[in-house]
């Protein structure tokens, strides 16, 4: 017996999503493919703090006060924290048009433009929006054969249309931008404090330990509690060691965060501020701006936050057909097949075996007993003659 049976293989929608990102943990994971700096980010701040809490930390919360690990870990575990979120989120990007969509856009366009002749270019694609009695241009995105909403571009780097676009950060291994631009803003400024403290009680700690010890006695002692003995010159290069992690970043994390403060400030974008859209020689006020700086800085940080629209984890069902051989079990008729267990769904295709005469049902004089000969018949003798 022939049996085709029918499979339906679940899909899910992030694995046939266009781009060039990476998904994790069945789609709940969204990142750009690029992510060596990402580890790089997250090696740095890992083993600063670590040599942190490990080495002074210890000393510093019995020379000074508890409190002093209590609130670094705070700071770590927040910055840890907005980092993964903006990392491993859903940036905001745009599906992309589907192709009965692409179709129709192509016939609006071509119905507004007009025929083309042959060598002339084509007219820019672009409608006129008006947002607050200014005139904002919407561009048509060749790649996701839509035209964009008001502040979103395309990333070269994932290959997609991202809403309120910032920026592509390989240092969160991401882009930056509607659904994850706060959660950004508080990392670099959590990364900031974090990073001032870590500098400046460590500092402290050199201070500390220079007066009480002097700085040719550093040997003698180990982090202040004697339980290292021997390690006092790595501790020491260990320290110095953190001191200029901390000072280099601490210029690019601060001036970073303050550039982006100015931004929220003014209700603006990295990618308009570089494009110069509301500083430009036509001198075009900013239309998303509200003129107030509680105002923006509400709006961007606190804002309610909206959805993904990719839906990257939804459902895409195939069929896949594939044929099995059974044989029917002795006692089963051919005409009852045996359904296969399992969420799948069965077409039988039954051979049905045709019945031979046996030599009861013969006709009468065709009838043979056993050990007899058949004997020829006068007609056929009479032929023969």
């Amino acid at each position: 017996m022939s049996v085709m049976v029918a499979r339906k293989k679940v899909v899910r929608k992030w694995e046939k999503l266009p781009g060039r990102n990476t998904f994790c943990c069945d789609g709940r994971i969204m990142m750009a493919r690029q992510k060596g700096i990402f580890y790089l980010t997250l090696f740095l701040i890992l083993g600063t703090c670590a040599l942190f809490f490990a080495f002074e930390c210890r000393y510093l919360a019995v020379q000074l006060s508890p409190a002093i690990p209590v609130f670094a870990a705070v700071l770590f575990l927040f910055a840890m924290a907005t980092l993964l979120r903006t990392s491993f989120s859903d940036p905001g990007v745009i599906p992309r048009a589907l192709p009965d969509e692409a179709a129709f856009i192509e016939m609006e366009i071509e119905a507004t433009n007009g025929t083309v002749p042959q060598g002339q270019r084509p007219p820019p694609r672009i409608k006129n929006f008006q947002i607050n009695n200014q005139i904002v241009k919407l561009k048509y995105c060749y790649t996701c054969k839509i035209f964009r909403p008001p502040r979103a571009s395309h990333c070269s780097i994932c290959d997609n249309c991202v809403e309120r676009f910032d920026h592509h950060c390989p240092w969160v291994g991401n882009c930056v931008g509607k659904r994850n631009y706060r959660y950004f803003y508080l990392f670099i400024l959590s990364l900031s404090l974090l990073t001032i403290y870590i500098f400046t009680f460590n500092i402290v700690y050199v201070a500390l330990k220079e007066e009480k010890l002097g700085w040719c006695a550093w040997g003698s002692d180990t982090a202040g509690l004697g339980l290292f003995p021997g390690c006092s010159q790595s501790l020491t290069l260990l320290t110095v060691l953190e001191v200029l992690i901390c000072f280099f970043t601490l210029w690019s994390v601060v001036g970073l965060t303050g550039f982006h403060t100015f931004l929220v400030a003014l209700n603006q974008t990295t990618n308009e501020d570089i494009k110069g859209s509301w500083t430009g020689k036509n001198r075009v006020q900013n239309p998303y701006s509200h003129g107030n700086i509680v105002k923006n800085c509400c709006e961007v940080l606190c804002g309610p936050l909206p959805p993904s629209v990719l839906d990257r984890r939804g459902i895409l069902q195939q069929e896949e057909s594939t044929t099995q051989e059974e044989s029917c079990p002795r006692g089963t008729s051919a005409q009852e097949p045996t359904v296969a267990q399992g969420p799948v769904t069965a077409v039988f295709s039954l051979q049905v075996p045709v019945p031979s005469l046996s030599n009861a049902e013969m006709p009468e004089e065709k009838q043979l007993t056993s050990g007899e000969l058949p004997v020829p018949s006068q007609d056929a003798g009479q032929a023969e003659h």
